[in-house]
């Protein structure tokens, strides 16, 4: 079997859905910006050789429908040689795009391909526009479509996390996080996005306005644990989780350029990192957010690499009971874990997500010259997935 390595990992920085300057743009525009910037840095590269786009999506509708990823494609690499598809397995999309990039040039299918994730959810909610349910399986199993706040909750009864620690889990995700933003390290992933806002000016005439976003948008310096305290539940009133200690929904981009030894060779590139697996699992839809207790183990077991052996963890911070659970739970060291801040603090894009950690992981282990790291979170629906890197 070939391997699949990534000589390039480059993000956009996150927007608050709703209220970021990157609810002016479509997620197609951003994408294909993004992708622009990539390909840019390598000369040698002709657009046409690359092999297949592959993006991350969880709500492709809308703006995001029409099969966004032939879109990007066309849009970002200025040309009509290259196919493009849109991947949907909602939390985990853009971390199952690279693994079916990695996939495809380890059996031989491609050399090339870019493969990433995109989501607004400034202009497509979370479930979509139109939702439309079996009403045969909301008769017999509802739970298979509980809100995902709900399933929080379901797990904080079932593992006795409480609202103390959950919100000093989100306090400690906003802490990291302003501290990776104050020592720039997030500089050297995030590509700079130009947008430009309209508005009506006092004399109601028409101005335009441009906006470089170049920073997460989501880490609050003003977050305290009194004023975490004082959040009302949201999705249970007697319950404990609360808009501070779940994530936030977000706008983003992100994409890695996977390639082949051969590819490899011929661009006359040093790789910044090699897949080495991947493994999804289902789990009780109703405690979904335990998704990666069994997809950990899974993938570990795949790798033949012990737990011990990774440096670095990137775990998806859905709800900080989430995270709590599935930490204690495999006996997760915290140290290492989210060093940067996670989901909390900086976002979560849906869709985007699974590529974004994916770029985080890869640039600060590099920095700290490690080797083994992972990406995980659990999946809407009752699934959890997990994927590990070897960065050089």
């Amino acid at each position: 079997m070939m391997t699949a390595y990534i000589i390039a990992a480059k993000r956009t920085a996150v927007g608050k859905a709703k209220k970021g300057k990157l609810r002016l743009i479509r997620p197609d525009d951003m994408a294909a910006k993004l992708v622009q910037e990539i390909i840019g840095q390598f000369p040698m590269l002709d657009n046409t050789q690359i092999d297949d786009v592959i993006v991350g999506n969880a709500m492709p509708e809308a703006e995001q429908g029409l099969n966004m990823g032939r879109m990007i494609s066309l849009m970002g690499l200025n040309s009509v040689n290259v196919p493009g598809m849109t991947v949907n397995r909602y939390c985990s999309s853009g971390l199952e795009s690279i693994a079916i990039a990695a996939s495809k040039i380890e059996m031989g299918l491609a050399d090339c391909i870019l493969a990433g994730g995109a989501e607004s959810m400034s202009m497509i909610p979370m479930g979509g526009w139109r939702v439309v349910p079996n009403l045969n399986i909301a008769k017999d199993n509802p739970d298979w479509y509980w809100n995902m706040g709900i399933t929080a909750e379901a797990l904080q009864k079932k593992y006795n996390i409480s609202r103390e620690d959950q919100d000093k889990f989100a306090f400690h995700s906003h802490q990291k996080a302003i501290e990776a933003i104050a020592n720039n390290r997030f500089a050297d992933e995030i590509v700079p996005i130009r947008v430009i806002e309209n508005f009506v000016n006092e004399n109601d005439i028409l101005e335009q306005k441009e906006h470089i976003i170049s920073q997460d948008e989501g880490p609050r310096k003003d977050t305290t644990l009194d004023g975490l305290s004082k959040l009302r539940p949201v999705f249970d009133m007697k319950g404990t989780v609360t808009a501070g200690n779940s994530s936030q929904t977000s706008d983003g981009a992100a994409f890695v350029l996977v390639v082949s030894e051969k590819k490899l060779k011929e661009l006359n590139e040093e790789p910044i990192a090699r897949f080495v697996n991947y493994a999804v699992t289902g789990v009780e839809p109703k405690h979904m957010g335990i998704g990666p207790v069994t997809a950990i183990p899974k993938v570990l077991k795949r790798s033949g690499i012990a737990i011990n052996q990774i440096e670095q963890l990137e775990l998806n911070e859905a709800f900080a009971v989430q995270a709590l659970a599935v930490m204690r739970e495999l006996n997760i060291n915290p140290d290492i874990t989210n060093i940067n801040g996670g989901a909390i603090a900086l976002g979560h894009p849906l869709g985007c997500t699974g590529t974004k950690l994916t770029v985080q992981l890869i640039h600060e282990m590099k920095k700290r010259k490690q080797k083994y790291g992972m990406v995980s979170m659990c999946v809407g629906s009752g699934q959890g997935a997990a994927g590990i890197f070897e960065i050089f």
